[in-house]
């Protein structure tokens, strides 16, 4: 079954951000679609404003008979469902085709000029920016984000079929169903052990997507890692590379130096070198869409950010909200490091939800190494996601391991009371739980309690 044989399209699993940008690009191209999933979210209701129906029972009573027809319905799952969801069960075993959304992304862009963004730090951000390039020059792409461009407030751009924009995720192997012509490579720290087992698993996987790439494709690394490709980094001459970094009012201003053109004076709006980097390498691509390097680069300038990616809630004089993703020490460290740079000598809390038994086990001492860094910090408990408890297998147990001015184990219920209670003059939130549907009640409350000061 091709694409344009598909008449309906469900989804189990359609809140997810990336499965989300998949039921959005099949309703504009005119498909059927609804879906499944556990939990009302604010990516659910925004699909069902668009039309699409989703329900949270596994019942397939609640599935329109219109999905039914096993001729010219294609199911989409995320490897997150369980293997004992009734739904997913059905389908497989009445002879529908079911197809991950990895594999149904290679099909939406193996006859699209692809750019895929894999690593495992920095994916969603360097993939935002390079639809923002693309799109700001005029590039006819389709993207699908795995977070929520501020720039369109949406994680799913349609501007054209020519070129696409992927983010090649490493998860449950996810990625080595594209075939790009050009991608890029993040970062290789060990995550997702409960897939590889190891690094060394894990960079294998990581060597074996590089392999996918199409002839006379072109990949590019971030300058250090074991791979062979054009290098991009910072002062450290690498092929593509930013040097003479200065702050000004919260911006970078540097120099960019590449094959193309060598740049003066480039002004990139979002804190931490981690995405400076990220801002380099989507540039790197942008360039091989044959965009002029200028304009590229003045794009660069206009780039807002991702909901969630070191993403100011409040920016005051005298306080300042940030919510970031982090949720693997490398993540942490850059943040801390952007908070940092950019609010020196200002008393910073941090507050913190592992996301995970398995990675909480898994990096118990570099998470512990990392939040030692945040001279406060509140601690929430392990979001589960996918996951059943191990024992064992605690946020008391990472605490008593963090050595902090202050720390403490804390309740979402009382979450915000504690934060009024330490007035910090910056506060961030991370985690890829479900800390971020706190992030408007904390901001709302914070801003009634400085109106009151």
């Amino acid at each position: 079954m091709g694409i344009k044989d598909i008449h309906n399209v469900y989804f189990i699993g359609i809140g997810g951000i990336g499965m989300s940008a998949l039921a959005r690009y099949f309703k504009f191209v005119g498909k059927n679609v609804a879906g499944y999933d556990k939990t009302e979210t604010p990516l659910t209701k925004d699909l069902v404003d668009l039309g699409i129906q989703v329900h949270y029972d596994d019942d397939l009573e609640l599935v329109s008979k219109t999905y039914l027809e096993v001729n010219n319905t294609l199911v989409v799952y995320t490897p997150a469902v369980p293997k004992d969801h009734g739904e997913f069960n059905y389908f497989v075993g009445h002879g529908f085709q079911v197809k991950k959304r990895s594999e149904v992304l290679g099909l939406i862009t193996k006859d699209t000029f692809c750019f895929a963004v894999a690593g495992t730090h920095g994916k969603t951000t360097t993939s935002c920016i390079l639809a923002h390039l693309l799109k700001e020059t005029g590039t006819p792409i389709t993207a699908f984000l795995g977070g929520i461009s501020e720039d369109f407030n949406s994680n799913f751009l349609l501007e054209g079929s020519e070129y696409s924009v992927v983010e090649a995720d490493e998860f449950d192997r996810s990625f080595l169903r594209l075939s790009p012509n050009v991608a890029c490579i993040t970062s290789m720290d060990a995550d997702h052990l409960d897939i590889y087992g190891n690094s060394e698993g894990l960079q294998k996987s990581f060597k074996e997507f590089v392999g996918r790439i199409k002839p006379n494709g072109k990949l590019f690394v971030r300058n250090g890692l074991a791979l062979e490709g054009t290098t991009y980094g910072i002062e450290d001459g690498s092929d593509y590379c930013i040097r003479n970094i200065k702050i000004d009012q919260g911006s970078y201003i540097f120099d960019l130096e590449s094959p193309e053109a060598n740049l003066k004076s480039v002004r990139f709006n979002k804190p931490g070198r981690h995405n400076l980097l990220n801002g380099l390498v989507a540039y790197a691509m942008a360039v091989q869409a044959g965009s002029s390097p200028k304009s590229l680069a003045a794009a660069l300038a206009t780039f807002k950010g991702v909901q969630r990616r070191f993403s100011y809630q409040i920016q005051n004089s005298d306080f300042v909200f940030i919510d970031d993703y982090a949720h693997h020490p490398t993540e942490l460290d850059a943040a801390f490091q952007a908070v940092s740079e950019m609010h020196p000598g200002k008393r910073v809390l941090a507050v913190f939800q592992p996301h995970l038994f398995s990675r909480t086990r898994d990096f118990v001492d570099e998470f512990a190494k990392s939040l030692s860094n945040f001279p406060s910090l509140l601690l929430l408990d392990i979001y589960p996601a996918r996951e059943k408890p191990i024992e064992g297998v605690t946020s008391q147990w990472l605490l008593d391991k963090i050595i902090s001015p202050r720390k403490k184990l804390i309740e979402k219920s009382d979450l915000i009371s504690e934060i009024l209670a330490q007035n910090p003059d910056v506060l961030i939130t991370m985690g890829a739980g479900d800390i971020g549907l706190e992030v408007p009640k904390i901001k709302n409350e914070l801003i009634l309690s400085h109106k009151k000061q």
